[in-house]
């Protein structure tokens, strides 16, 4: 079954690009263009897709805006935001107006594969480096709370007895590894570089995890890892 696709940004190159590299994989098609976000649901409209790639800085309409308004008509449609900004800000905009996915522009074809197959399935994607910065103003936050409250509240000492000890009852060592690795933010070639094996080994063990820990993405699975202080985040 096809995955049907709106591609919407103003850098025409760019739309070029990323057009090429899903024509190339089998099950993706791409029904429209746009170079607005004014546009997205007058497309969205005529081609009934079920994702729908958003550039998030365009000159009349933004991405955020234009994900907002299209969401409300039609929210049976699945976004994803694609942007050159990793700051949690922008992040946390375009989640909040609805967008299921949000991907760096740096991204490889892998990833963007990846999301649209994610998102598409009803998951969430977000950029590696992404959920790594969003974790990092996570904790921050929490330790301004612990600084202002002293650590006095039961749930503030619950947190500092957490078991730091790695789920070596329900994943291998290799997997803990690549669990720490996405928390660190890695992509899949991040990882493969970092423990010497290959890409697809790598998007085995992801997942292997994912399966084991029954959630649907690697965003939910670096979550859950940080809450039971399965993994480090520096």
């Amino acid at each position: 079954m096809s995955t049907n696709i709106v591609l919407i940004d103003d850098h025409k190159l760019f739309r070029e690009g990323v057009k090429r590299i899903l024509e190339m994989e089998d099950g993706f098609n791409v029904v429209a263009e746009g170079e607005d976000g004014s546009m997205a649901i007058d497309l969205v409209k005529k081609y009934k897709p079920d994702v729908v790639l958003m550039d998030i800085n365009m000159p009349d309409v933004n991405g955020v805006e234009a994900t907002a308004e299209l969401l409300e008509k039609y929210p049976g449609v699945k976004v994803i935001i694609l942007s050159i900004h990793d700051d949690e800000n922008y992040v946390t905009h375009a989640l909040k107006s609805g967008a299921q996915g949000y991907l760096l522009k740096e991204m490889d074809s892998d990833a963007l594969i990846e999301a649209i197959t994610v998102v598409s399935d009803g998951g969430s994607y977000l950029h590696p480096r992404v959920t790594h910065n969003l974790v990092r103003e996570y904790r921050r936050l929490v330790s301004d709370e612990e600084s202002v409250y002293g650590g006095s509240d039961q749930s503030l000492s619950k947190l500092k007895e957490l078991d730091h000890r790695k789920p070596l009852h329900l994943l291998t060592r290799r997997e803990c590894q690549v669990l720490q690795l996405l928390a660190e933010g890695k992509s899949n070639r991040g990882i493969s570089e970092s423990l010497y094996i290959s890409e697809k080994t790598v998007k085995n063990h992801v997942s292997s995890i994912l399966q084991k820990m029954k959630v649907k993405d690697r965003t939910q699975a670096v979550v859950i890892a940080i809450k039971k202080g399965w993994v480090e985040i520096f």
